[in-house]
């Protein structure tokens, strides 16, 4: 599945607020994302393990189907149709992908991350949803671009969808071989985009700060900040800026909140889900 063609380069215009909010249930927080306010949905904390998809829709949504699969930080986003198993099944037994994209309503996508990118998508159209896990190996394929040219194949429409990444590790945190870096430039490289020489400057309000990638001290190392060459893929796709939010939370800097792999070195992980409507 080919993502859509890119648009005009010319979307890197300040976006609109989008506020995030901390949700309370059974006296834990999670987060929520104004963008995505027409579906339930939800950036689970560490707070909640080992609470599995199973048991935190109910945060979401009752009697909604539970939706995930292996993570194996591929490129490959399946439907319900194309998973078979039962939501308490074993991890084992889940075919591998890392998105998870629904059919009809009341279905639950989930994704988890220690420290890569938890990216939920809705459709204003359609009321289907998309979820996300978009680690650097994943955004090297662009397994969001090619997310959304399935939603597109269902009757979704490019200037309708609303995308929220969700807390993730941060460019300053997240220390690379420069060959990752480069890999993850090039793939903005099918659209007009600057070279790596003349990144485009940080973007301004909720992104100010965010680069794809900035020097490091280290000879043949950089940081690597994987959510901004998520946004940048973006909006070379043509999504314009007051569609797309950026969780202010990085799991690195923040261990009373986020598991992070790069931190601790260990596979725990927390959980973000979206529930689709019907149109």
């Amino acid at each position: 599945m080919t993502p859509p063609s890119c648009a005009e380069p010319s979307k890197l215009a300040a976006p609109q607020t989008s506020n995030w909010t901390w949700q309370s249930w059974e006296g834990l927080e999670y987060l929520t994302c104004d963008l995505l306010s027409p579906w339930s949905h939800g950036f689970f904390t560490r707070k909640f393990s080992p609470k599995s998809p199973a048991e935190l829709t109910s945060a979401l949504a009752q009697n909604a189907s539970v939706l995930r699969v292996k993570q194996v930080h591929g490129d490959r986003v399946l439907t319900p149709t194309e998973i078979t198993h039962t939501p308490h099944a074993p991890e084992s037994s889940y075919p591998p992908a890392d998105g998870v994209l629904t059919e009809a309503g009341n279905q639950a996508a989930w994704v988890c991350t220690a420290d890569c990118t938890p990216t939920l998508i809705g459709d204003l159209t359609t009321g289907m949803v998309l979820a996300v896990h978009a680690g650097w190996r994943g955004t090297a394929q662009q397994i969001v671009p090619k997310g959304i040219a399935r939603l597109l194949d269902q009757g979704a429409k490019l200037n309708t969808l609303r995308v929220a990444l969700g807390p993730a590790i941060s460019g300053a945190a997240y220390q690379v071989h420069q060959e990752v870096a480069d890999q993850l430039v090039a793939t903005l490289d099918a659209c007009p985009t600057p070279s790596p020489e003349s990144l485009p400057e940080p973007l301004p309000g909720q992104w100010a700060g965010l680069t794809p990638v900035q020097s490091d001290p280290e000879p043949g190392k950089a940081r690597l900040d994987v959510r901004h060459v998520n946004l940048l893929q973006l909006l070379e796709l043509g999504l314009g800026a007051e569609q797309l939010a950026i969780a202010p939370h990085c799991t690195h800097s923040e261990p009373d909140q986020f598991f992070s792999y790069r931190r601790d070195g260990t596979k725990t992980v927390q959980w973000s889900g979206i529930v689709s409507g019907s149109h």
